[in-house]
């Protein structure tokens, strides 16, 4: 409360206080009429008040005890600043959750974690791509409408087999040249064996044996090429067939389909009806940083490691590095060609490890000793006082005589638990 405040509450209430005292010493007017005072008596006792000299006014206790304690209240809240300040805050200790207490410690075995040296590995994700010098496109030789589909997507299928019918007027028109050809040969052969005799009888020149001989050979010609036309069609020019029988120009699985039953389709141009792709060798390109660039070389063997089969370890070739950037992610295209045994399928994620030639050490422990819980690696420290730390780590390479690779989280010459899995069965009960 400010001193301004206090002085004004100060001031009303010593105007308040001598009001009260002034109205108890006040003489009643009723006391006068009730005693049987006439007027003359009145009059001389005002004028015997008047005449007394005035009293000082005099302030009991009931005035100073107020002021006293507005004045004790003003004082106190000049000289106590932190009334009101909130109460200081207390600390709780928060209990380890990774600590545990064991009654008997001897009865789990440590091994002591040791050093493993190792060469620099890059781990990079990327994705099953089919082979493109292995993708073959299923082209239209005719132009019409398909009337019935043999294969569907994602089938195996065979050099030959068939894979759908159209119905062309393609052939229609090969037909119809080859009948004229075959006319116009028959025509031609027969002027050229009427030339000719009339040359033996001296009838015409040579030179008009020789253009009938021409024609002849024109029109021979002509029913050779419009006859391989129509076997190109998959058509006996001999038995009219105005169907048109589309067959796999390759082996392999079929990997994109547009065209359906009743669709149209165009001879020579895109998009194909089918694609077939061999994916006896397919490829996995990742995405590698500008920074890691320097790692990885033409020639260089990768691990490759299925999302799906993460215990299967493939390995693959670097076959191309790519020479242009990628100008947001700062990352080039790495190519590995690897050869499909059965698992991998087109579009799947996999992880792909380049073996650098820097040397690093690792630590290496039992591979008992490390716990895979929720997709991740654990193992149990040995802590003072009978108890056991659970500590989070990154697991390795499992190594030969069932020993396992530990990258980080776990320093060589740490005591951990060989088998995890039964003190966390211990532990849970």
């Amino acid at each position: 409360m400010s001193e301004a405040k206090c002085e004004q509450r100060l001031l009303m209430r010593l105007k308040s206080e001598s009001k009260k005292l002034a109205m108890r010493t006040r003489t009643p007017r009723s006391a006068g009429r009730q005693g049987g005072i006439g007027v003359a008596t009145r009059n001389a006792a005002f004028a015997g008040a008047m005449s007394r000299k005035p009293r000082p006014l005099a302030v009991g206790p009931l005035l100073v005890f107020p002021i006293f304690l507005v004045l004790s209240g003003c004082g106190k809240a000049q000289t106590d600043p932190q009334a009101g300040a909130p109460p200081a805050a207390k600390v709780v200790p928060f209990s380890d959750v990774a600590l545990f207490t064991v009654e008997h410690p001897e009865q789990f075995p440590l091994a002591v974690a040791t050093e493993h040296p190792t060469t620099s590995e890059l781990i990079v994700t990327g994705v099953v791509m089919p082979d493109l010098t292995r993708t073959v496109p299923v082209v239209s030789l005719a132009s019409g409408r398909v009337i019935a589909i043999k294969t569907k997507l994602g089938d195996s299928v065979k050099k030959g087999q068939l894979l759908m019918t159209v119905r062309s007027d393609d052939i229609s028109g090969g037909y119809s040249t080859y009948r004229m050809a075959v006319a116009d040969e028959v025509l031609a052969r027969t002027q050229y064996e009427r030339s000719k005799d009339l040359f033996q009888h001296g009838a015409v020149a040579l030179n008009d044996l020789q253009v009938a001989q021409d024609i002849e050979d024109k029109a021979k010609v002509a029913v050779e090429t419009s006859a391989e036309h129509l076997r190109l069609l998959g058509n006996d020019p001999d038995k009219q067939r105005f169907l048109v029988d589309i067959v796999a120009p390759t082996s392999g699985v079929v990997t994109d389909q547009q065209v359906a039953a009743g669709s149209l389709v165009q001879a020579y141009s895109a998009p194909y009806p089918f694609t077939i792709s061999d994916l006896s060798t397919t490829w996995v390109v990742c995405d590698v940083y500008e920074n890691d660039l320097g790692t990885v070389h033409i020639g260089d063997t990768a691990e490759i490691r299925l999302n799906a089969y993460p215990d299967n370890v493939l390995r693959g070739r670097v076959s191309n590095i790519g020479s242009i950037m990628d100008p947001s992610l700062r990352t080039a295209k790495v190519r590995i060609e690897i050869q499909n045994s059965g698992l991998m399928r087109l579009g799947m994620f996999v992880k792909a490890s380049f073996r650098g030639q820097i040397k690093e050490m690792h630590t290496e422990v039992p591979a008992t000793a490390i716990m895979h819980m929720h997709d991740r690696d654990f193992v149990f420290v040995s802590a003072p006082g009978n108890k056991f730390r659970r500590v989070e780590v990154v697991g390795g390479d499992v190594l030969p005589n069932n020993i396992q690779e530990v990258k980080s989280g776990l320093q060589p010459g740490q005591q951990v638990v060989t088998n995890a899995l039964v003190l966390d069965h211990v532990l849970a009960q």
